[in-house]
């Protein structure tokens, strides 16, 4: 059960063919079999998720109308408020942090019949592609415990790949969505900027960060992001496509669309050879499936200064009062990101939004040639848990921690929905995603990309051992 499709078990439920409580039951167990190994779920409310379990089935006893989630049990990103359950962004001045309400993204979900379960693991405040902090340590990798799961939503990932929960929600600025997806073979989708609205934030009209959904399938991804999407008030910026226009299960059919095939992002970044050979095959499989797949990039010059400049000024807006008050108790590469930002001058954010722009103009012109271009998610496979991050790729050094991860971040600057699909694995087993990216607004089109990529390559169906053993 904890193996099914979110999409067949939420059909199922509601057909009464199983209960909100059996439901919860078996991924109860399975949390309790894989996470002390894997530490994905990092606080857990097993028994408020009963009680919930418990009214979601006399609620469809009563014929009372549920929701497309209806029983679904879910553990919620660290970084979302959850009224009444600790919420601790990874940081210890957090630890004890209970919210009063949710975050719009949780009270989406739970609208829709989610049971809570509990909340996911994530590096200190999000920051970095690798998922530690000081407060409950490491998420370990499902298909490698000695190998790091990714971040920021790698607890999310985690969780997903070894069946603790059948979706998740997560966050991507510079590849928090899709990154932990490429490293645990599940699939993340980085919607357009503001397809999915959120509140509360400090940044309110932030150009680089997105809340998006994660499951083990392209389908599900879709039937989750159904549920988030959609204008609200408190995000003045969300787009007004209500969420039903992204739920249904994707078609398969992609023949005659144009694929362009960057396994380097045109030059843009070094990439480890086993990663580029499954790009490069991913590219392959797409011409089995009638697409016309050649080589092209969109120019991307100005991007890495535009994201550095962009996320340097949010980290201030966000947690430069923080910092003042408790100096000495952030993570240095996190502390240093915050001080970048308190240096830039208006001339320099100006800028950074320039280059956006100016990047945006011709990706939006790309896309007028090509229907989805493929690159990698990550540079790199997963790493060893013990790194901070790698300090070099394809024996290039790194000059810090967000380089190695440019491959995901210098496509959050051109504001495209983005798709992390699982695409095979390197010889020693670690898993590798392919980025589908499409042109903005373009969800529905590239979920079709991405599943009719999913049912040819059955990647993605490939379980971790510690999760079935």
């Amino acid at each position: 059960m904890v193996f099914t499709d979110a999409r067949e078990t939420a059909r199922m439920l509601r057909e009464k063919e199983v209960s909100a409580r059996e439901v919860l039951a078996a991924h109860l167990a399975q949390i309790e079999r894989c996470n002390p190994e894997i530490n994905a779920v990092v606080t857990l409310v097993a028994d408020r998720a009963a009680d919930e379990a418990a009214a979601a089935d006399e609620r469809l006893a009563h014929g009372e109308e549920v929701g497309p989630l209806h029983g679904l049990p879910v553990a919620h990103k660290d970084v979302h408020d959850t009224a009444g359950i600790r919420t601790t962004f990874g940081s210890p001045l957090l630890a004890d942090n209970v919210p009063a309400r949710d975050a719009l993204v949780v009270e989406r979900m739970r609208a829709a019949g989610v049971i809570t379960i509990g909340k996911t693991n994530v590096p200190e405040f999000a920051a970095g592609s690798h998922t530690i902090n000081p407060v409950f340590g490491a998420t370990r990798n499902p298909y490698d415990l000695g190998r790091s799961a990714g971040g920021s939503s790698g607890g999310a990932a985690a969780a997903l790949a070894c069946g603790m929960q059948p979706l998740a929600d997560g966050s991507d600025m510079g590849g928090s969505l899709r990154n932990p997806a490429s490293f645990c073979n599940v699939v993340g989708l980085r919607p357009t900027l503001r397809r999915v609205p959120t509140w509360p934030t400090a940044a309110p009209w932030s150009s680089i960060s997105a809340t998006g959904p994660m499951a083990r399938t392209v389908s599900d991804v879709a039937l989750l992001l159904g549920v988030l999407a959609g204008p609200d008030p408190r995000d003045p910026a969300a787009l007004d496509t209500p969420g039903s226009a992204f739920a249904a299960e994707p078609a398969t059919d992609v023949r005659g669309l144009r694929v362009a095939l960057a396994p380097d992002l045109g030059g843009a970044v070094p990439v480890d050879p086993a990663v580029r050979a499954v790009i490069e095959r991913a590219g392959g499989v797409f011409e089995e499936l009638g697409c016309v797949v050649e080589p092209a990039c969109p120019d991307l010059t100005g991007a890495d200064e535009a994201f550095r400049t962009l996320r340097a000024w949010q980290f201030d807006t966000t947690y430069s009062a923080l910092l003042d008050e408790h100096p000495d108790a952030f993570k240095a590469s996190l502390r240093d990101n915050i001080l970048a930002g308190r240096e830039l001058t208006g001339r320099d954010v100006g800028r950074g939004f320039a280059l956006q722009a100016a990047v945006q103009e011709r990706v939006r012109e790309f896309f007028g040639r090509y229907d989805a271009l493929l690159a990698p998610v990550s540079q790199v496979p997963p790493f060893p848990v013990g790194w901070e991050y790698p300090t070099e790729v394809a024996g290039v050094p790194m000059r810090d921690y967000l380089e190695w991860m440019a491959s995901a971040y210098l496509i959050s600057v051109t504001g495209s929905p983005a798709l992390s699909v699982p695409a095979g694995f390197t010889p020693d087993g670690l898993p590798v995603g392919v980025q589908i990216i499409g042109p903005r607004r373009g969800e529905n089109g590239l979920l079709r990309i991405g599943r009719a990529f999913e049912q040819a390559t059955g990647h993605g169906l490939v379980r971790p051992a510690v999760a079935t053993a």
